[in-house]
C-alpha cells in the first residue's frame, strides 16, 4: 500500500513563498513521476508540476513556471515544491501524486497511480 503524505502548507501573504514536500512509503517503483496538482474551491482539480524520479525531467503549468520549482529527493522517495512570488490565485489545496511511469504522461494526461490527502496553502491579499 503506498501512502503520500503532504507537509508545509499554510497561510502566506501576497508576494511570500512557501515550500511543500511529500513523503512516499509503501513500495518501491523502477520509473516514476512524482507531481502536484491544486484544487481551488468551486474549480476542478489542476496540474501544477511533475518531475521525474531521476530528478531529469521536470514540466510546469504555465501559470507557475517562473514561480515554482519542483524537485525530487529519490533516496528519501521525497518531492518538493518550492513556491515563490504567491498570490490569491495560487489558494488552493494541494495534492500530491505519484506515477508508476513517466512524467511525459503525468503531464499531459494528468495520469497518476496514487494521491496523498492534500494540504491547505492559502494565499492572502
Amino acid at each position: 500500500q503506498v501512502q503520500l503524505v503532504e507537509s508545509g502548507g499554510g497561510l502566506v501573504q501576497a508576494g511570500g513563498s512557501l515550500s511543500l514536500s511529500c513523503i512516499a512509503s509503501g513500495r518501491t517503483f523502477s520509473t516514476y513521476a512524482m507531481g502536484w496538482f491544486r484544487q481551488a474551491p468551486g474549480k476542478e482539480r489542476e496540474f501544477v508540476a511533475v518531475i521525474s524520479g531521476s530528478g531529469i525531467v521536470a514540466y510546469y503549468e504555465d501559470s507557475v513556471k517562473d514561480r515554482f520549482t519542483i524537485s525530487v529527493d529519490d533516496a528519501n522517495s521525497t518531492v518538493y515544491l518550492q513556491m515563490n512570488r504567491l498570490n490569491p490565485e495560487d489558494t488552493a489545496v494541494y495534492y500530491c501524486a505519484l506515477l508508476d511511469g513517466v512524467a511525459q504522461r503525468m503531464r499531459t494526461t494528468r495520469a497518476h497511480d496514487y494521491w496523498g490527502k492534500g494540504i491547505q496553502v492559502t494565499v492572502s491579499s
